[in-house]
């Protein structure tokens, strides 16, 4: 490590310096030789109260270590007093560290007065970030300029940068003081008063009621001072900047710290040209890709991955191994289910006894019951559970940022409504969509030798972008006809929806762990984009095939926006002949969840239908394969496949009956009047 960092002669004022960030800057100072005023009301994490003991036990733990501290108890609002306190303890101010906390209670815009006006005026939210923070600094603007020297480190966030959900107030304070921010560092720059804003994830007491303890301890507050100290050292010219521990277009940084190790301002000074490089630069859009970058560095320190520059262009499409996945296979998984599954899936997508045409979906006894259509995602989901894309050689992409944006799904034969089944899966394309990379992975998924599905996954992966592929499949979503929809159907969700949705195979934390879902943003945990699509299905299943599993043929939908257990799905369908355009919205708010998305429809079921007419007493009847218009008194209904086993004496047609391979509806007992046609004389 090169020349240590040093403050000698320096005056820091640091306010919220009585915990967590605040804590760790002033210690951190106070150790490096600069003579430190450690503010802190002493309030609690909703602001309220006053206490001058946090701030006191900052102050005696610098003391105590040799060096230079005095304590303050004021309010930021009356920054004149705060920075007095700076003057008459040591006579100058060389640096100010607004460090004022947050009150994490949330507050959505509806919750604020009729006059919204009138509430951000006596918002304490903005009462301490913005104009506080304005407060002292107006107060400690003019000595800077006259000593030609100041360094200025506002603390933003990234709900001010990307926004949030029940932040409104503090979201609105938190961009208003980067606006400040970079203002005074157009202004100050004459003056050598350099202004920069940081938005640091860290962990305190006021993230850890929303933070899993292992990440709590992997962002420990003392891992972003060698940030600050660097920023407020007359060395760094760095000026107007936003580091996000960030400018809207973001570099891809520099691991400074390896796993069990320090961190050191000089590390950070050492690689401050990586850490400013935009080559590759990537541009989150909101804040939960923002975590999943955070997430994917901390996964690298864990490994012991150490510093690593910013990679070059060249570096970058060697690493990210795309283009060679193309063609490679996925191991073979196999998915044993039974009617129980089937049963499940279909309580997971809103299926209910309350309606009696859902029967034949929820009851293995019934005459007709049958496995929704949709269910064939579920066996294919096991060839990319447990590692699958993970074990495709060369596919090297962070797994944190992967996002689901489409799914196509076509059916060849009946879902049986149990077996076993094997599927095969490949990566078929990859495409470039410039802010990310889409994987396309299909899936063919078999009973035996016979192909009963086949999935297409299209798999979002941020920042994986630029490498110059092709933009579009032969499978691209269509836009609905410019008309008001033929029909339109709406269930409600339960509250209980995604936890009952997941057990059929999606065990993802975000769907069921409120701690999880809202580090990625949401104020709860979101559903399932499959179980909407699910819904969906289903709805067209009702309006346009009488609920007859035997007519459904493909979907294809893109996922747009989440959904939340309990709010209601609306599904508006167009009928263009065999297709069904459809897209599902949430009915209270109106956002739009699936979109570019139909069913297509088989003209007549897959199953072969027999319909017979015959007298008891007599052998008359007719045979006829599809819809008959007379009066029917028997139906079977059976798979060409079965059927033939059943004619080749390889299934029993009565184990056929009972494991729901072959149905009967009407006058049973007329049914053995077709034994004849199963001799061997019948010459089938």
């Amino acid at each position: 490590m090169s020349v240590r960092l040093v403050f000698d002669g320096k005056v820091v004022v640091v306010t919220g310096a009585g915990g967590g960030l605040g804590r760790e800057y002033a210690l951190a100072f106070g150790e490096r030789g600069a003579s430190v005023v450690v503010n802190d009301l002493g309030g609690d994490i909703k602001g309220g109260g006053k206490s001058s003991d946090a701030a006191d036990k900052v102050v005696e733990e610098i003391k105590a270590k040799g060096g230079k501290a005095v304590a303050n108890y004021d309010s930021v609002e009356d920054g004149e007093k705060l920075i007095q306190t700076a003057l008459d303890a040591f006579g100058r101010i060389g640096a100010y560290l607004d460090n004022c906390f947050p009150c994490l209670k949330p507050i959505t815009l509806c919750t604020f007065n009729n006059n919204f006006k009138h509430s951000i005026a006596d918002d304490l939210i903005h009462r301490v970030h913005l104009r506080g923070s304005f407060m002292v600094t107006r107060a400690a603007w003019n000595h800077m300029k006259n000593q030609k020297f100041g360094r200025i480190i506002m603390t933003s966030s990234a709900a001010g940068i990307y926004g949030n959900f029940g932040q409104a107030n503090y979201s609105a304070a938190k961009l208003g003081l980067l606006g400040l921010a970079n203002t005074l560092a157009i202004e100050g720059q004459k003056y050598n008063i350099h202004c920069n804003t940081i938005a640091p994830t860290a962990g305190s007491r006021l993230t850890e009621t929303v933070m899993p303890p292992d990440l709590l301890e992997s962002l420990k507050a003392e891992y972003v001072a060698p940030l600050v100290l660097w920023l407020s050292h007359d060395q760094c010219q760095e000026n107007g900047g936003l580091f996000e521990v960030l400018r809207w277009e973001r570099s891809q940084g520099c691991i400074v710290r390896n796993k069990n190790q320090g961190m050191f301002p000089e590390t950070v000074r050492d690689q401050w040209d990586n850490i400013c490089d935009f080559t590759n630069a990537t541009k989150p859009a909101n804040i939960n890709e923002s975590l999943a970058t955070l997430v994917e560095v901390l996964s690298r320190v864990e490994t012991d991955e150490g510093l690593a520059p910013n990679p070059t262009s060249a570096m970058a499409t060697a690493a990210s191994g795309i283009s060679p996945a193309v063609g490679q296979k996925l191991p073979e998984s196999t998915f044993s289910y039974s009617h129980t599954q089937c049963i499940l899936y279909a309580l997971g997508v809103g299926m209910s006894t309350k309606d009696d045409h859902h029967l034949k979906f929820l009851y293995e006894g019934h005459e007709d019951f049958s496995c929704l259509p949709t269910f064939g995602v579920i066996p294919s989901q096991a060839a990319m559970m447990d590692g699958g894309l993970g074990s495709v050689p060369g596919l090297n992409f962070d797994f944190t940022r992967l996002l689901h944006g489409e799914q196509y799904l076509e059916l060849f034969k009946l879902l049986p409504t149990s077996g076993t089944l094997t599927s095969q899966a490949r990566i078929a394309d990859v495409l470039d969509k410039g802010s990310g990379a889409v994987i396309l992975l299909d899936v063919h998924t078999y009973s035996g030798k016979e192909l009963v599905c086949y999935n297409q996954y299209s798999l979002f992966i941020v920042g994986a972008g630029g490498f110059g592929g092709k933009r579009t499949s032969d499978k691209s979503t269509v836009a609905h006809p410019n008309r008001a929809p033929d029909a339109v159907m709406t269930d409600t969700t339960t509250r209980d929806q995604a936890a009952l949705y997941r057990l059929s195979g999606d065990w993802n934390p975000l769907h069921i762990d409120p701690s999880f879902a809202a580090m990625g943003g949401f104020k709860s945990p979101i559903l399932h984009g499959l179980c909407s699509f699910g819904f969906a299905a289903r709805h067209v299943l009702k309006q346009y095939a009488n609920n007859d599993a035997s007519r459904f043929k493909s979907i294809k939908v893109r996922f747009v926006k989440p959904v939340l257990p309990g709010q209601s799905l609306q599904t508006e369908m167009w009928k263009e002949g065999n297709r069904i355009h459809i897209q599902c919205k949430v009915k209270e708010s109106g956002a739009v969840v699936l979109s570019g998305a139909y069913v297509d429809l088989w003209k007549l079921p897959l199953t072969t239908l027999l319909s017979i007419n015959a007298v008891m007493l007599n052998l008359s009847g007719a045979l006829h394969k599809g819809p008959y218009s007379g009066k029917t008194d028997v139906t079977i209904t059976v798979s060409d496949d079965d059927f033939m086993e059943v004619v080749q004496g390889k299934l029993n047609p009565q184990k056929a009956f009972f494991a729901g391979k072959l149905k009967v509806r009407g006058n049973i007992m007329l049914s053995q009047k077709l034994e004849v046609i199963l001799k061997d004389y019948a010459k089938l």
